[in-house]
């Protein structure tokens, strides 16, 4: 496809909405003009032209590009979808957080279904959006100076075809560990004095508990000043991870560090697809790994994910009826997403699933009668459906990390390869980050680095 227009500052968001489509224009321009009121949006799909005018009022810089984004990408929504007779699910909403702009709505004093509607969105997606919102009241917190503090642990026994991480098997890369965790220990012991208030601690991968014991060990003990700090009102997340590495003498470890939240993933419960997508474990050790952590009192998080392999709805439904059969607190439904660095992605350059949609379907209805309520959500770019994942929770059962990080409220003290540090500046209404290095050799080289760089970050 060829695609042009004057508007650099637009050219991503047109293009992420072509690329909602399986069918595309072979000539796409685009021009853009503001004036008097009025946002004027001119295209031309494969020589036909359509000329849109939009007024609206902009009171400063950042509701001016925010409204220049919104018309530019429901107008070129709009001809796609009757040019093509198809219309997703989040209409022309390609950004990854819905709650998000949903909060900013409110936050104005509107009714963000409007604009949903406005947007194309499907009827049972607004009232998804209306669940979320309700789901996080007494939970959700814009307050500056709140933290939640997340540890990378970029180890995995062997790497998914899905997985866009910088993980690679723990056996290519296990000669990295003693460096990796002094860096660790490095990190943590320098970020305590950024620490304001914190919500929330998140170990996750990776997978942490492809870590021996002891290698586990010197993690919780440099989180533990942090943590200890706080502990009272704190959550304590270990993404455990995969059943095949789970273990008796790490649950206990958890435990006695004070972790209070678990997360087991294992994706599906069909063993053929494990298989494919490159797991060890089976159906009956995810059963293994919930029998042992029981005797512990963790609350348990469980990913699956929608549109793997060769999965059916029904292998799929199976899947779902079984996680919710572990009794765990949240479940999180995810949808099957093309992500650069992943195998997956080298081998298509758009997922077709024509049953996607009945999956994600059949996961509302059922968790939804089970007791369960959704409570955060987010989207990617490239998933089967133009879909989302939603995770669902039992009542006062929801991980505040899961809501902070994904609705952006809080500051997150990332560290360890490849982590992300957020400020989140309420009342500015301004994110900024600071990213350490992604490969583990690298990041070991520069670890002083990264500790002043982040110290300068959150002063």
């Amino acid at each position: 496809m060829t695609f042009v227009t004057d508007c650099s500052f637009l050219e991503n968001e047109l293009l992420d909405v072509v690329r909602l489509f399986k069918r595309r224009p072979e000539m796409l321009t685009h021009s853009f003009v503001y004036e008097e009121g009025v946002f004027r949006n001119v295209f031309s799909v494969d020589g036909k032209e359509y000329f849109y005018e939009d007024g609206d009022t902009v009171r400063d810089e950042l509701e001016f590009k925010r409204l220049e984004r919104r018309y530019a990408k429901l107008r070129l929504y709009q001809i796609l979808s009757q040019t093509y007779l198809e219309k997703m699910p989040w209409g022309a909403l390609t950004g990854i957080r819905p709650t998000k702009l949903a909060y900013m709505e409110q936050e104005q004093g509107k009714d963000f279904a409007a604009l949903f509607r406005q947007m194309g969105v499907q009827e049972e997606n607004i009232r998804l959006v209306a669940q979320i919102l309700e789901a996080q009241k007494g939970i959700y917190e814009k307050k500056d100076g709140n933290t939640d503090l997340f540890v990378s642990i970029p180890f995995c026994p062997t790497k998914c075809a899905y997985c866009s991480f910088i993980t690679a098997p723990i056996e290519k890369t296990k000669h990295f560990l003693p460096a990796y965790l002094d860096c660790l220990e490095k990190e943590l012991a320098a970020a305590e004095e950024s620490v304001k208030n914190l919500r929330s601690v998140y170990i996750g991968g990776g997978t942490p508990f492809a870590l021996d014991v002891s290698e586990l060990e010197r993690v919780l003990q440099a989180v533990e000043p942090i943590y200890t700090a706080y502990s009272s009102r704190v959550e304590y997340t270990v993404e455990a991870g995969r059943p095949d590495v789970f273990s008796e003498e790490k649950l206990r470890l958890l435990k006695d560090y004070g972790v209070t939240r678990i997360c087991i993933n294992p994706q599906s419960f069909s063993d053929a697809t494990l298989q494919k997508i490159g797991r060890k474990h089976t159906e009956a050790d995810v059963y293994k790994a919930f029998a042992m952590s029981e005797k512990y009192g963790f609350s348990v998080n469980v990913d699956l994910i929608a549109g793997l392999a060769d999965e059916t709805p029904e292998i799929f439904a199976q899947s779902v009826q079984k996680a919710v059969e572990t009794g765990a607190d949240n479940i999180t439904v995810h949808c099957l997403s093309l992500k650069s660095g992943a195998k997956l992605k080298e081998e298509t350059d758009y997922l077709e699933n024509e049953h996607i949609s009945k999956m994600v379907s059949f996961s509302r209805e059922l968790l939804g009668g089970r007791g369960y309520v959704p409570y955060y959500m987010y989207r990617q770019k490239y998933q089967v459906g133009n879909n989302e994942n939603v995770g669902w929770t039992k009542p006062n059962k929801a991980c505040v990390y899961n809501i902070d990080i994904m609705e952006e409220i809080a500051d997150n003290l990332a560290v360890g390869a490849n982590a992300v540090s957020k400020r989140v500046y309420t009342e500015k209404g301004l994110i900024t980050r600071c990213a350490s290095q992604k490969d583990l050799p690298t990041y070991i080289a520069h670890v002083d680095e990264t500790i002043e760089k982040r110290r300068k970050f959150f002063l």
